[in-house]
């Protein structure tokens, strides 16, 4: 049953088998041929097609051809209108040129007329300047047997001629611009030193340093000499100062080459005499303790007088100096005062000149520092200074002013004429300084007799304090060119011979008086 059924099985395998066998062919032939009528159907479409583009191709080649066939007409059209109005442009150029060539050929004809007609000119001209020459040789052959010299000779003299002329010319010209030039610089320099003296007034009359104490009463001359003499030895020891006591009723008279030393005898013996106990211990005391308070009241003055002039930065030694010069006097004159008056003057001026203020006022300020220890030191207080300036610092244009404010040095740069100039002023002003009388006549008895040394002068006269002197000369003796160098050899002879403060104006005066009687 089993083996029936497996050959069953197998029996309908076989069948199933072939069945599906011959059922697949009969699909894939029948596929097959669907196949084949489905390309017959794609290539005749394709045929169709082909033979529709083809057609189209061919006919937008032929819309293409006619649109590039009227597009080279049209372009070859322009081209041939452009051709044309080039070859109009070519024929009128053309006929351009061919004027410009018969306008060239008619100027050549010209030029070539004009050149020949020019070579007779330049011959004709050749001709007279030969003549010309030949007339003027001649001419001057009869001026030279006429004048008695040859042309050279003549030529030299009209040269020296003219040079004469020219140097007389000169003369006055030069003289012109120097008269001019020292009136606008006397103008000048007296503007700005009216301005200086106008913006700072000070007192006529500087304070003095006292040299004579007075006395309570006469018995108080005894008490200062002391037994045997020991208050005044003592006093005289401890201070420096001689003590002078004579028949000058109530008054002791304190002398002394240095003022600070004297100051501090004067306050040292005015303390004594109003405390009354006088003998050697207490004088040695008084003197310490008066000393002591004197160097601080100098150093308080130096710093006021800074402080009022407005200079700073100053080395304290330096303001120390400055300070004992309230002590000294020049001709009694206070050379404190002296020294701030100086430095304002220099400020001023020195504001106008446009030059450096602070630099003007230090040096004035400073010019007169040796002063203070002169009489210390050997050498005039000028150069003294400004080794002192140099010494604590102060800048080389300060040193140099300070140096040449009397020309102990020849002065370099206008800061140095400057403190010249305001120092003179400082002390020249009347009732600024006391002269004695006998050194005032003398000075003037000098400064004619150095004028009468010269010849020629009949008379001179010293005025205004000896500050200008008036020659009055024989005009038989000097011309006018001759009183001007007579002038200026009496003022190098003045420079030389005589000292004296500021300067002095020479004045030479020629006159010619003619003098008839009628009768």
């Amino acid at each position: 049953m089993t083996i029936l059924h497996f050959v069953v099985e197998i029996i309908l395998l076989a069948l199933g088998f072939f069945g599906g066998f011959f059922y697949r062919k009969y699909v894939m032939d029948r596929h097959q041929q669907s196949l084949e009528a489905l390309g017959k159907k794609i290539l005749d479409e394709a045929r169709k097609e082909a033979d529709s583009l083809r057609k189209e191709a061919k006919l937008q080649a032929k819309d293409q051809l006619l649109q590039m066939k009227m597009d080279f007409e049209k372009e070859t059209h322009e081209r041939r209108h452009e051709t044309n109005q080039l070859e109009r442009r070519l024929l009128q150029k053309e006929e351009h040129l061919e004027k410009k060539g018969a306008l060239l050929d008619e100027r050549d004809t010209e030029l070539i007329k004009q050149h020949k007609l020019t070579a007779r000119q330049e011959e004709e001209l050749k001709v007279q300047t030969e003549r010309y020459q030949h007339l003027v040789a001649e001419q001057n052959a009869r001026l030279e047997q006429l004048a008695g010299m040859s042309a050279t000779e003549a030529k030299e003299h009209l040269l020296q001629s003219m040079e004469r002329e020219i140097r007389a010319d000169a003369a006055r010209l030069v003289k012109r611009i120097e008269a001019e030039a020292r009136e606008h610089g006397d103008r000048k320099a007296k503007d700005i030193i009216a301005l200086a003296i106008k913006r700072y007034a000070s007192d006529y009359v500087a304070e003095q340093t006292v040299s004579v104490v007075a006395l309570p009463n006469k018995e108080m001359k005894g008490r200062i000499i002391g037994r045997e003499g020991r208050n005044i030895r003592a006093l005289e020891a401890a201070t420096g100062v001689d003590i002078i006591i004579d028949d000058t009723p109530e008054a002791v008279i304190l002398s002394a080459f240095n003022p600070v030393r004297r100051e501090v005898a004067r306050r040292s013996l005015e303390r004594l005499i109003s405390d009354g106990r006088i003998h050697p211990g207490r004088i040695e005391e008084i003197v310490e303790k008066v000393t002591l308070e004197l160097e601080v009241s100098i150093r308080e003055a130096g710093e006021e007088a800074a402080f009022d002039a407005g200079v700073h930065g100053i080395h304290p030694e330096l303001v120390k100096l400055l300070g004992k010069l309230k002590f000294r006097t020049s001709y009694a004159q206070n050379v404190l005062q002296h020294s701030v008056e100086v430095c304002y003057l220099c400020g001023i001026m020195a504001a106008e000149l446009g030059l450096n203020v602070k630099h003007a006022k230090r040096a004035g300020l400073l010019h007169d520092i040796g002063k203070a220890v002169d009489q210390e030191s050997e050498g005039v207080h000028a150069l003294i200074g400004a080794d002192l300036a140099k010494r604590h610092g102060e800048s080389p244009k300060v040193v140099h002013a300070i140096a040449a404010h009397h020309e102990d040095v020849p002065p370099e740069n206008i800061l140095a004429v400057l403190v010249q100039a305001a120092d003179t002023l400082s002390g020249a002003r009347p009732g600024a300084r006391r002269e004695m009388l006998e050194t005032y006549v003398k000075r003037l008895e000098d400064l004619e007799r150095v004028a009468l040394s010269f010849g020629g002068i009949s008379k001179t006269y010293a005025i205004q304090a000896g500050r200008e002197i008036r020659l009055i000369v024989e005009s038989e003796k000097v011309n006018d060119e001759e009183a001007a160098l007579l002038s200026r050899e009496v003022a190098k002879k003045i420079e030389a011979d005589l000292t004296y403060p500021g300067q002095i104006k020479v004045t030479v005066i020629r006159e010619t008086r003619s003098v008839e009687y009628a009768r």
